[in-house]
């Protein structure tokens, strides 16, 4: 069951993945982001306001419990985690090709182990390392074919914006695992609901505060606060902005569903969410006509042929 939830979250992840690429096309970053976090927030605000009042019961997979402070300082710590990989993310998905924004994405189960080994003190076994390998080799060459469409590794800074997407993205699945796992476990053990509906709920309150302050400083420079490479084009609404909502919102609630299910291993499901860079891949490759597509399938073999070896570690 936790198996068949992971792969269903990883096809949703990759069209939020294609609907952002789209969404963003010469358009504000920070304006689209800020939408995004508005409707996911009203996607479940409608959960918390029934659960209080009682229309929704414990019984049911929407249902949401009341919580207090020592509950909602660590949900807020996830906003702030996870808001610093959606920015970086989101500016390098506006400026670099999904190619390879794609399989940068997919190095995250690495991350992932590789912090679990320095924080949680685990080890990584034959395979697990054979897979760590096969990423570093992905990447170098991921690296060369960038190099092709003009795009260096070392000197572009969407390049870096993508990376620290990635890293912090494997923070916050690192902090999920604190966040869900059972207090018995040495987790948390916090509702996967409370989790998903209150971090975006702070997420749309950080996102309303950064451009309220984006705003401010324009008015009083007209040229604005940012260069024409990193900012701030004119924004116009897109049907593709509440869609990336829905997919992230239904893509998340699903993964939280399947971290909920006794026999699920995080490190698998972490790895099987990556597999969105499929579906990622394949649109940039065949409707968005991006550059050298085999060559950059090869780098992609090698990612995802590690996310394979790590998987068989992990089993």
């Amino acid at each position: 069951m936790w198996l068949l939830l992971a792969f269903t979250s990883a096809a949703l992840l990759g069209f939020y993945d294609v609907f952002k690429k789209q969404a963003l096309r010469n358009n504000d970053v920070v304006m689209v982001l800020t939408l995004n976090t508005l409707f996911g927030s009203l996607i479940f605000l409608p959960f918390v306001v029934l659960s209080f009042m009682g229309v929704i019961t414990p019984s049911s997979l929407f249902y949401v419990p009341v919580c207090g402070w020592e509950v909602h300082q660590f949900i807020i710590l996830k906003a702030f985690i996870v808001l610093l990989s959606w920015l970086c993310g989101y500016f390098a998905m506006k400026n670099l090709p999904l190619t390879i924004v794609g399989p940068i994405n997919a190095t995250r189960p690495v991350m992932v182990l590789l912090g679990a080994l320095l924080i949680f003190s685990e080890r990584l076994n034959t395979y697990q390392w054979i897979g760590v390998l096969l990423a570093i080799i992905g990447y170098y060459l991921l690296r060369r074919s960038g190099k092709k469409e003009g795009i260096d590794f070392r000197h572009n800074r969407w390049i870096v914006f993508a990376i620290l997407g990635a890293l912090f993205g494997a923070v916050s699945a690192l902090y999920d695992k604190f966040l869900l796992a059972p207090v018995e476990s040495g987790g948390f053990g916090l509702d996967r609901m409370v989790v998903q509906s209150y971090f975006l709920f702070y997420q749309f309150g950080m996102m309303a505060l950064i451009l309220l302050r984006l705003q401010l400083q324009k008015r009083a420079v007209n040229n604005g606060v940012a260069d024409d490479e990193a900012s701030s084009s004119a924004f116009h609404f897109s049907f593709f902005i509440p869609l990336i909502s829905l997919f992230l919102s239904a893509a998340d609630f699903v993964y939280f569903y399947a971290l909920a299910q006794p026999e699920a291993l995080i490190s698998v499901v972490s790895m099987i969410r990556r597999g969105s860079v499929i579906v990622s891949f394949t649109f940039g490759a065949m409707v968005f006509h991006e550059k050298n597509p085999w060559s950059k399938a090869l780098d992609l073999a090698f990612v995802i042929l590690s996310m394979v070896f790590l998987w068989l570690g992990s089993r």
